[in-house]
């Protein structure tokens, strides 16, 4: 489903960032959702740089995603998914179990993973090069390791975290993608066949292409090539 300018639902999104975080930033996946269930949706493009003052009454620490559906606003991607969900039994099953096995999953990918991800990031990139980073590095691998071990046992032969894709599955793809070059995933390979089969689906290549293609080629005045999104 191509973005459509004249959709009722608005996903503000950045209009550039670095190129490490190209194919990265959060509004990826309420763009994956929306094209999942072909959902239209517009775009309002904003400058990661220098943020509109109104932006962040919409979000208060003037990150993206945010949603307009209709009227309805919405900040947080995991907010932000659940609310997509809630309109496609495809991507939120409305079978009690199901259902709660789905929300579980989402919450333990923004919880229990993401967290691990981001301070990865942090000592990877961020502070780079920093004694303290270098200190840190060793335990938190190792610490992720053990996370994604629970994770790949927790996932066994199944293709998807419940037995069928769901918002779950786009929250932890998501995450999981942030760990590629780590050779963390490469140890996993049930965890490296997850994230495969997810980035193989036609509806995450159309949402990361959009992205993507939103992104104008070059950075505006004063921006830092390794400044955070």
């Amino acid at each position: 489903m191509p973005v459509d300018p004249n959709a009722s639902l608005v996903i503000t999104a950045f209009d550039w960032v670095p190129d490490f975080a190209q194919g990265f930033v959060r509004d990826l996946r309420p763009r994956w959702a929306c094209e999942e269930i072909g959902l239209p949706y517009a775009e309002r493009l904003i400058s990661a740089v220098d943020r509109p003052v109104a932006h962040y009454r919409d979000q208060p620490w003037g990150q993206v995603p945010v949603i307009d559906d209709g009227g309805i606003r919405l900040f947080e991607s995991g907010a932000i998914l659940l609310h997509l969900g809630e309109r496609h039994p495809h991507l939120l099953p409305v079978e009690p179990q199901p259902r709660a096995d789905t929300l579980s999953w989402l919450f333990a990918a923004f919880n229990s993973i993401e967290p691990m991800m981001f301070e990865l990031g942090q000592v990877t990139l961020f502070a780079a090069g920093e004694p303290w980073a270098e200190l840190r590095k060793p335990s938190l691998l190792a610490f992720i390791g053990e996370r994604f071990d629970r994770l790949a046992t927790a996932l066994g032969e199944r293709d998807w975290l419940t037995g069928r894709f769901s918002i779950a599955d786009i929250a932890m793809a998501t995450v999981l993608r942030e760990a590629q070059d780590t050779g963390l995933l490469a140890e996993r390979p049930v965890l490296a066949r997850y994230l495969a089969r997810a980035t193989a689906r036609p509806a995450f290549a159309r949402a990361l292409g959009a992205q993507i293609a939103a992104f104008t080629p070059d950075p505006p005045p004063g921006a830092q090539q390794g400044e955070a999104a």
